[in-house]
């Protein structure tokens, strides 16, 4: 069993475990089963940050969806109309204007297509260099999450998965293992994404003591984790347990902690 982090009240571990068991009781994570391939996952993953949509709307007849979701039903939409739309061979030379009309809705668009489009760009050229431009083959090629090799580190040579929360990274790991794409050989390298809910989470319900950012981020990590060792719920399902659930209630799992809220953002993450 892990030991507890020296940020972590080592009494709240099984406070908060015990909540958390009751809050799974009827809790289904997302089976991402609509992610119809890997390349349409790692280039949606990849510009999965503020979308900038100001309201809902329905998609195929479906929703209505907001934010994220919202950008994903409609990137799903133009990739079933054009056949081969999210491959690295249809956007190495993506445009900002081909980003925002294929993310158009209602009148709007996504936030900032310039950066998008670059980041997309990137990541075309880099998954051409590497592997062949297939985001199969990259999996392929990691047989781990962790490790110098794993996908996490594949991940990180491509500006769109560089950042230091990794919550691209995590979230496609975690897409393509529930599809079956990704059976990881070290699935003790699973961890939730210590962002700004899940800090907000530890800290309100005593689970982590404040302090700076870095010492926040470690320390949630570390405790949820040692959350899910004593609930049995793996890292990434309790990840989207708690990220569901409490991006709209921060006193989710307590208030034993106090009025606090996460520390300042970093700028490194600042898209987040």
């Amino acid at each position: 069993m892990a030991a507890i982090a020296p940020g972590t009240h080592s009494d709240a571990v099984s406070r908060v475990a015990l909540r958390v068991r009751e809050l799974a009781g009827d809790y289904e994570p997302p089976s991402f089963s609509h992610v119809p391939d890997p390349d349409a996952a790692i280039f949606l993953c990849a510009v999965d940050h503020r979308t900038g949509y100001r309201r809902r709307y329905l998609v195929g007849g479906r929703g209505p969806f907001e934010g994220s979701a919202l950008m994903w039903a409609v990137g799903l939409r133009a990739a079933r109309r054009h056949r081969d739309l999210l491959t690295a061979a249809s956007m190495r030379e993506v445009t900002a204007e081909r980003v925002a009309g294929l993310f158009r809705i209602g009148g709007e668009t996504v936030a900032d297509p310039e950066r998008r489009a670059a980041l997309w760009r990137d990541l075309a050229q880099g998954l051409e260099r590497d592997h062949e431009g297939d985001a199969e083959a990259l999996l392929a090629a990691a047989g781990g999450l962790g490790g110098s090799d794993g996908l996490l580190a594949l991940l990180a040579r491509y500006e769109a998965y560089s950042d230091p929360l990794r919550k691209k990274s995590l979230l496609f790991a975690k897409i393509c293992e529930r599809r079956g794409w990704l059976e990881p050989n070290d699935p003790e390298a699973w961890e939730v994404c210590s962002d700004n809910v899940l800090m907000r989470l530890a800290l309100r319900s005593g689970l982590v003591r404040p302090g700076s950012l870095a010492e926040v981020r470690a320390t949630t990590q570390q405790a949820f984790k040692r959350v899910a060792g004593e609930t049995g719920i793996a890292p990434p399902v309790l990840d989207d347990l708690l990220w569901e659930l409490g991006r709209d209630d921060p006193d989710l799992l307590g208030t034993e902690g106090g009025d606090l809220g996460e520390p300042p953002r970093d700028p490194a993450s600042a898209w987040y």
